[in-house]
């Protein structure tokens, strides 16, 4: 699975979320028909992983959590034992708290 940014394809989401929400960052990858929208904020780091054609695999959230924790989440500043992820069919949320 290769994620490829996105962001400048999704600009009315990126100014929606950023104008509507404590997000300081938006940034949109596209993994074939799953994306993924990531969010950082000054209380926590956010994951939502949507795909409209099917339900999205154990192996895909897993291979998306390790991208974003080796380049775009600061491990030193989460606190990994209150991960949160929320699950339903098509779209899985993961929210990470920053200490």
């Amino acid at each position: 699975m290769k994620l490829m940014n996105t962001t400048n394809s999704h600009a009315n989401l990126v100014k929606s979320q950023l104008e509507s929400t404590d997000a300081t960052l938006v940034e949109v990858y596209s993994a074939g028909n799953t994306d993924v929208i990531f969010t950082k904020a000054p209380t926590h780091y956010e994951l939502l992983i949507s795909n409209k054609h099917r339900a999205i695999r154990e192996t895909e959230v897993e291979k998306i959590r390790e991208f974003f924790l080796k380049r775009k989440i600061d491990l030193k500043i989460i606190d990994q034992s209150t991960i949160k992820t929320l699950y339903s069919d098509k779209l899985i949320e993961i929210s990470f708290p920053i200490i």
